[in-house]
């Protein structure tokens, strides 16, 4: 079972978010003031954080900075009503690995989660693999029916985010969020440069397109059917 830690003040927010989790099958626990939460950190073994940034005793952010300098990487995902791009900026720098607005929908924190739940796992991957490509994540080599793929740095870490999540439509605020780093509205055409970069050398003459545009959403990748 995974067991996640949520550290919220807020009684009704806290019984929502242990309530959905629960129904997803996570065993949820709960402190309500920031003494509580960081013993409870320390003591448990946990696999991701819910911390909110407001707490009463010891402010989210100083639990994060503290369990980080002790070398306690358990991933966490800050609660905030502060919504403004520095403030997402002083979150992520204090350790948080995601950082969700209030008022919030359930859906998205536990679609989060799962993803940050699943990162370590990612990492342990060398090498990914689909039908004819596959990317060499030590060597940093790419490669399609043979064919090296001459990728830049960033169209790397697309195609293995791609890879990742094979079959799977990813949207482009995922992209920019999870590859980039933006996590605000970014107003560009930055991503579709790398993008159409990425297909040109990916899917080149003759070679059935892996590389799909899911219109209004994002992009999808996927094995050759012929």
């Amino acid at each position: 079972m995974t067991a996640i830690l949520v550290m919220e003040d807020d009684a009704a927010t806290a019984a929502e978010i242990a309530l959905e989790l629960g129904r997803l099958g996570f065993v949820v626990e709960i402190a309500a003031d920031g003494a509580e939460a960081l013993a409870r950190a320390r003591a448990g073994t946990w696999q991701a954080f819910v911390v909110d940034r407001m707490l009463p005793g010891m402010d989210g952010l100083s639990i994060i900075r503290t369990l980080r300098a002790e070398g306690i990487d358990t991933p966490a995902l800050v609660l905030s009503a502060l919504d403004a791009v520095a403030e997402r900026i002083i979150g992520l720098r204090a350790g948080g690995d995601d950082y969700l607005v209030k008022p919030f929908a359930l859906g998205e924190l536990t679609a989060r989660l799962e993803v940050l739940i699943r990162r370590p796992r990612d990492v342990e991957q060398t090498h990914l693999r689909l039908g004819p490509v596959e990317l060499d994540l030590v060597g940093r080599v790419a490669r399609r029916a043979g064919r090296d793929l001459e990728l830049l740095h960033r169209e790397f870490q697309i195609l293995e985010y791609l890879l990742r999540r094979a079959g799977q439509v990813v949207t482009r605020q995922m992209l920019l969020e999870d590859v980039f780093g933006y996590r605000f509205e970014l107003k560009t055409n930055l991503l579709d440069v790398h993008i159409g970069r990425l297909r040109r050398k990916l899917d080149s003459a003759g070679e059935t397109a892996m590389l799909t545009t899911i219109r209004g959403t994002g992009f999808q990748l996927d094995a050759p059917t012929a």
